[in-house]
Parts: C-alpha cells; sequence; structure tokens
C-alpha cells in the first residue's frame, strides 16, 4: 500500500493543475481517462463550467472555517477523480476550498485510470466510485478516507436503488437540483470528521 500511495502522490498535481487541465481538454474536445465518448465529453463539458461557478460562490460555514484553522496535524489530501464525474465536480471545489484555509492541508490529485492500483485499494461496495479522499498523515498513512459523495446523497442513491435497481437521467437530474440546494454544506461536515 505505501509504494502504491508513494508511486501516485509522485504523479499527483494540485487543484489548480487539475482545473487547468480539465478545461484545456475540453477546449480540445476530450474528457480525462483513456475512454472518450461524446457523453463523456458532455460530461466534462458541464463539469467544467459547474467547478468554475462553484470555485467563486462556494462558502464555508462558520464553524467549518473555524475548525479547520485549528488544524494542527499535516495531512495530504490525495483525491481520486475524472472530469466526466458529476459527484466530483460537486465536491472538488468544496475540498479545495477547505484545504485552502490551512497549510497543513496540501490537495494533491490524481485520475483514477492512471492510478488503478491505487482505487483498488479505496473501492466503495466494489465499485471504482469516485470522487475518493485519502487522507494521509505526515508519513504518508492512511488516516482516513471518504467519498464517493456525501452523507446525504449517498443515502438518496441507495434509497433510489433499492426501490428501482439502478440510478436513471431523472435521478441524476434530481441529485443534482440536491447538490445545487445543499451549496456544499453536507460536503463540509462530511469532511470535518477527516480533521477532528
Amino acid at each position: 500500500m505505501k509504494e502504491i500511495i508513494e508511486e501516485s502522490l509522485q504523479k499527483a498535481i494540485s487543484y489548480q493543475e487539475y482545473r487547468d487541465l480539465v478545461a484545456n481538454l475540453v477546449a480540445e474536445g476530450k474528457s480525462t481517462g483513456k475512454e472518450q465518448s461524446e457523453s463523456l465529453l458532455n460530461y466534462s463539458l458541464l463539469n467544467d463550467k459547474r467547478m468554475k461557478r462553484l470555485d467563486k460562490t462556494i462558502k464555508l460555514s462558520e464553524e467549518t472555517a473555524a475548525k479547520v484553522k485549528r488544524f494542527s496535524e499535516e495531512q495530504t489530501w490525495l483525491v481520486l477523480t475524472e472530469s466526466w464525474c458529476g459527484d466530483a465536480a460537486q465536491t472538488m471545489p468544496v475540498i479545495n476550498k477547505i484545504a485552502s484555509e490551512n497549510s497543513n492541508i496540501n490537495l494533491k490529485v490524481v485520475l483514477r485510470d492512471e492510478n488503478e492500483a491505487l482505487m483498488n485499494e479505496f473501492l466503495t461496495n466494489g465499485g471504482k466510485s469516485i470522487p475518493k479522499l485519502i487522507a494521509l498523515n505526515s508519513k504518508n498513512e492512511v488516516v482516513n478516507s471518504w467519498g464517493p459523495r456525501p452523507t446525504f446523497a449517498t443515502k438518496m442513491v441507495a434509497d433510489y436503488k433499492e426501490k428501482h435497481g439502478s440510478l436513471d437521467a431523472s435521478f441524476k437530474q434530481n441529485l443534482q437540483v440536491w447538490y445545487n440546494k445543499d451549496k456544499g454544506q453536507n460536503t463540509q461536515e462530511d469532511l470535518l470528521t477527516l480533521i477532528n
């Protein structure tokens, strides 16, 4: 595990580099990842716009800001993601906002499909669900992980799957509406557990 983490950290980029990568790929008509398709490009285009908006508008609650500022341990937040992931587009700006509040939190981003060994260590119910945030201490040991979505959205997904068997376009639309109304609050609450 330690070797896998070290290897991924060597390939990791900053949040700003990730945002630039997504914007540049979208401008070229591409998404991240080996697989390229019209639908992945369309999701990436939409997500690039979402992240641009959220980077400007996400506000941390007073409680979140206060707790994050008091955090005194060094951590690296290594996040597995891809440009086409809707959950990532909604949560990555929140993760970045929190990390930027405290110099002890070093946010690093890696692409899921380029870091398969790492992803396989952090599966969600056997699936390669992203985003996946891996919290590492100063020795690059795993102290916690989070993802692929905030707790309330996770419950929405589980309840819908139980009732309907799988997620459809209607549910995905409802999930995005929930994210827009929530404004990153549930993600903030969840992420505070990583620094407590």
